[in-house]
Order: C-alpha cells, then sequence, then structure tokens
C-alpha cells in the first residue's frame, strides 16, 4: 500500500517527535546534517525536511525497527512514506 503525500507527512511527524525524544540519536542527526533545533521546528512544515529525516532513519536498520515499533507501524512505513515526499521517487542505488 503506497502513502499519500498527507499521510506520508503524517509519519514524517511522527518522526520528528520519535528523534526529538530520543536522547542518543538527535545529537547524531544534528551533527550529520547541520539541522539545528530551530530547523527542526521548521521542519514540521516542510515535506522535503520530513522526508530527508526519513532518509536518516533509513540508514540503519535498528533505527527503522526502533522507530517503527515506539510508534506502532510496519517496518516498511519509512519506506512507503519516504517515496510519497518530495525526492522519495529519485532514489538510485548506484
Amino acid at each position: 500500500m503506497s502513502h499519500s503525500q498527507e499521510s506520508a507527512e503524517v509519519v514524517g511527524l511522527q518522526a520528528i517527535a520519535w528523534m526529538v525524544g530520543n536522547e542518543e540519536l538527535l545529537p547524531v542527526f544534528l551533527g550529520a546534517t547541520g539541522a539545528s533545533e530551530t530547523d527542526m521546528r521548521a521542519g514540521v512544515g516542510d515535506p522535503a525536511f520530513l522526508g530527508g529525516l526519513l532518509d536518516f532513519i533509513m540508514m540503519d536498520d535498528a533505527w527503522v525497527a526502533e522507530f517503527c515499533d515506539a510508534q506502532g507501524l510496519t517496518y516498511d512505513t519509512p519506506m512507503r512514506a519516504r517515496m510519497a515526499l518530495p525526492g522519495g521517487g529519485e532514489v538510485h542505488w548506484t
């Protein structure tokens, strides 16, 4: 089942809430992306930022599992949501 952009944004908002509450991973995300806490607040309304956050979470299977378990989501939800957000259809594996 694919996501609409609206339902994908909901998953992205869940990801922001989860990330902000994750004291170990939040500094890693901020350091890796150069984002600030202000950027996180502004990112709530930015589908591209939400997609980037999902990209970051999907870098590690353990992060995906932690996020999905905490939110009651299936493990493929972040990937399906990411595909519905800006830039999600432009994945290049080479």
